[in-house]
Order: C-alpha cells, then structure tokens, then sequence
C-alpha cells in the first residue's frame, strides 16, 4: 500500500484544487444572475447555479478528504 501513497497524496492535492476552481466558477457564473444583468433569465436561476457549484465544491473536498485520511490510517497501520 506504501507505493500508491504518492499518487493519494496528488490526487487529493489536485482534487483540492478542482473544489476551489468549481467554486469559483459558482460565484462568477451566479454573480451576474443574482444581480439581474443577464437578460431573459430570473434572479433565481443564480441561486440555482451557486448551489450547484457549492454542492460540488463540498463533494470534491470530502473526496479529498477522505483521501487523506486513507493515507494517515496507512501511515498508522504500516509504521515500521
């Protein structure tokens, strides 16, 4: 198990990353909504795309959470 925990500890790193740039998207693409300065389409729908960015926003990070919590239970379980 040693050997996969440089690819656990990267791809939480990277999935951390993603969280943060799918919540920033959420706020830049809701922004505009919220404030009535896209045309045709209501206010709502920019609570609508924040929640949904928010949502995968928390749903990255627990990913990458619990990734790094298998590799301080690896660490624990494999110490020499």
């Amino acid at each position: 198990m040693r050997k996969y925990l440089n690819f656990l500890k990267g791809s939480s790193l990277v999935i951390k990353v993603a969280a943060w740039i799918s919540l920033f998207f959420g706020i830049v693409g809701s922004v505009p909504l919220l404030l009535g300065r896209v045309p045709n389409n209501p206010r709502w729908a920019g609570l609508v795309v924040l929640l949904f960015y928010s949502f995968m926003f928390f749903f990255f990070f627990l990913v990458a959470k619990i990734s790094d919590i298998l590799i301080q239970i690896i660490n624990e379980t494999h110490k020499d």
